[in-house]
This record gives C-alpha cells, structure tokens and sequence, in this order.
C-alpha cells in the first residue's frame, strides 16, 4: 500500500514538473513588464519581433525630435503710489528639415505702462538656418526685424552669416560660440537731428546650458557682443534664465535680462535691465 502510494507521488511530481519546463514562449506571464512612460504596445510587440525592427526602432528612439516649441509668459503689475504692468511673451521653436539643415525661431513680444502712459512695446521676429548642426563646426545664416518703443525704433532689419562651433557637448552641459558678419539698417522715430544706421558689425555669441536635479532644473545664458566695423558704434546684451519643471510640458522661469547700445535717441538711457518670473510651456513632434 505504501508502495503505491509513493508511486503515485512520484508521477505527479513527475508531471508538474514537466509542465513547469514547457518553452518560455507558450506560458503567459503572471505580471505585465515594467514600461517606460513613452513607450506603447506597438514597440513593445515589435522588440519581441527580428532584429532588424528591434535595430530600426532603436535608431527611431534616438532621433532627436524633427519639431520642438517653447512658449513662455511673464508679467509684473504694480498699483499705488506707482501704477504698473509689464507682459512679457517668448518663444523658441525648431524645426530639424534633415540631419543637414535646421532652421529655428525667437519670436517675442513686449508691452509695458507705467501710469497709463505706454513705456514698452518690444516686437521681434527672426529666422535662423543652420547648416550641418550635428557636427562639432557647422554654420548659421539668420535674419531678424525689430521695432521698440522702449528704444523710439521705428524697425531695425538685420542679416547675417557665420560659423559656429560647440566647445561642451554633455549630457548635463552645453557651451557654443558663434560669430558672424552682420548688415543692420535702423529707422529711428527721431530722424530730424538723429539720423537712420546702416552699418555693418561683427556679432560674437556665447550660448551655455546646464541642467541639474536629474534635468528638472536648468540654467542657460546667452550674451552678444556686437562692436560696429564701419562706424563707431558698440552694443551688447545678454540674459540669464534659470528654469525648473513642475510637470511634463509645464515649467517656472525666472528671465535677467539686460542691453546696451552706444547710440541712441536723445532722451533714452544706454541700458536697459529687465527681472521678469513666469511659466513656460514645451512640446516635441
């Protein structure tokens, strides 16, 4: 009786355990793998697929993002004794056409009172290309138009083409440098005694970014040193913005910004320091 009994404990281990080596593929798994947070069930069912989708989709992942987009605001409003209100709108988008050619945009919009009297209306737009931005050394060419109150512009059209060059290329840091031959032509409101630029400079950027706290904060500035070749006639202007995340697409932004030019109207101050605090939001294609 014993004998049998332990015989037949043995076939049923013996069967389980045959059940248990059956090929990986034909068992369903009792939990679900662990995702990335942008991954979907399309690439998941194509990993499991050849290697060679497994090889396209890898190279699909690293592809940086053909369109990218920034939009900020920022705003002050002050009342009392002093009477004040500032919006600030900027924005920045990319547009990667090839791993040749990229072209990118700045567009931004200013308009301030102090005491019911306007003091700032600020429009600027541009286009900027770039040629084999990938690479260490690539070129640039851009052109920009400008009108400010602030500064009693009627419009200030620009045109320019150079070279750049990326000193720090890191996951955490990012530093460039470009410089370029310029063509400015400014059509000031005041032109009785003041009269229009046309002028030709050489322009210097230094651009640097560096992200901290695992990429949820970061720390950017870019300052322009743009000495006139034709003329005697200097500006330069550049700003600070530290920004963090506060979700995906939404982040806080504090923006040090300030200016200088040799030359101006009568009546207005050489620089020109603006602290400004907002949101920004961004988005990729």
């Amino acid at each position: 009786m014993k004998l049998k009994l332990l015989i037949i404990l043995l076939t049923c281990f013996y069967l389980q355990t045959k059940a248990q080596d059956a090929p990986a593929d034909t068992l369903q798994p009792i939990n679900n793998p662990t995702m990335p947070a942008d991954s979907t069930s399309e690439e998941s069912e194509e990993e499991e697929g050849d290697d060679e989708g497994e090889e396209e989709e890898e190279e699909k992942d690293t592809t940086p993002a053909k369109f990218r987009f920034r939009i900020g605001a920022d705003g002050t409003y002050t009342s009392g004794n002093v009477n004040r209100a500032l919006a600030q709108f900027t924005s920045s988008f990319d547009w990667n056409i090839s791993k040749i050619v990229k072209f990118s945009s700045s567009p931004s919009y200013v308009y301030g009172q102090q005491n019911k009297a306007l003091t700032e209306r600020e429009t600027f737009v541009d286009l900027r290309s770039s040629m084999l931005y990938e690479k260490r050394f690539y070129y640039l060419a851009f052109t920009s138009f400008e009108r400010s109150n602030l500064r009693k512009i009627n419009n200030r059209f620009i045109g320019a083409g150079g070279f750049g060059f990326k000193l720090v290329q890191k996951k955490t840091a990012y530093i460039s440098v470009t410089n370029v031959l310029l063509y400015e032509k400014t059509d000031f409101v005041v032109n009785e005694k003041f009269p229009d630029r046309n002028l030709w400079r050489n322009s210097t950027r230094l651009f640097g970014e560096y992200t901290f706290d695992e990429g949820k904060m970061s720390l950017s500035h870019t300052i322009y040193v743009q000495p006139s070749i034709t003329e005697k006639n200097f500006r330069w202007n550049g700003n600070l913005i530290l920004k963090y995340q506060l979700s995906k697409n939404v982040s806080f932004r504090s923006t040090i910004e300030n200016s200088y030019e040799s030359i101006v109207v009568p009546g207005r101050k050489n620089n020109d320091f603006r602290w400004t605090f907002g949101v920004v939001f961004e988005g990729r294609k």
